[in-house]
This record gives structure tokens, C-alpha cells and sequence, in this order.
């Protein structure tokens, strides 16, 4: 069975800044994560990647503020994603983006 796509929306917060989220099932958990989940969730602002939340095979469950990496707590998908949405909303207080 190959990964079954479960989610993948593309969220538009401004003219300038948008947000991409994908998440897959997968048969077994991807190396370094211990769920059946395969996930990618990105912020971008002025063409610019500021904030990412992947489980990439061999690191496994992890976020990017800038260029800073690391470890994430995956406990369900729906968690992950009210996770990224508050790290949007700290990104965008904290740099004065609205």
C-alpha cells in the first residue's frame, strides 16, 4: 500500500504570505517517527519559507523557525496542525507581520 494522501490545503493570509499543509497515511512510520503519518506544513512570507513542520525520513518529527531546526512532538494530526497555526500566529507577532 502506498502513502494515501489525507489533507492538502493551501491557506492564503495575505497578499504576501501563504501556508501549505500536507499530510499523508503511510503503511509503516516514516524512519525517526513513531506514527503511521507523513506530514509537511509550511509557512511562507515574501517568498520565503519562515516556518516548517516535516518528519523527513531519518529525522523525524521536527519544525524550522527561520534557520533554526528542532524536535517536534507529533501526538495527532489534529494537534499538529493547531500547533502550526499558534507558531504562525507567535512568527507574525514577533516579526510585525499581519
Amino acid at each position: 500500500m502506498k502513502a494515501v494522501e489525507l489533507f492538502r490545503r493551501r491557506v492564503v493570509y495575505s497578499e504576501n504570505a501563504f501556508a501549505e499543509l500536507i499530510l499523508w497515511r503511510v503503511q509503516k512510520p516514516i524512519a525517526g517517527s513513531q506514527h503511521p503519518f507523513k506530514y509537511r506544513l509550511a509557512y511562507v512570507v515574501n517568498e520565503v519559507c519562515v516556518l516548517r513542520f516535516d518528519n523527513e525520513t531519518g529525522k523525524g518529527d521536527h519544525r524550522h523557525v527561520g534557520s533554526k531546526e528542532s524536535p517536534y512532538t507529533f501526538t495527532t494530526p489534529e494537534k499538529l496542525i493547531a500547533d502550526f497555526q499558534r507558531e504562525i500566529a507567535r512568527w507574525d507577532h514577533e516579526n510585525g507581520h499581519t
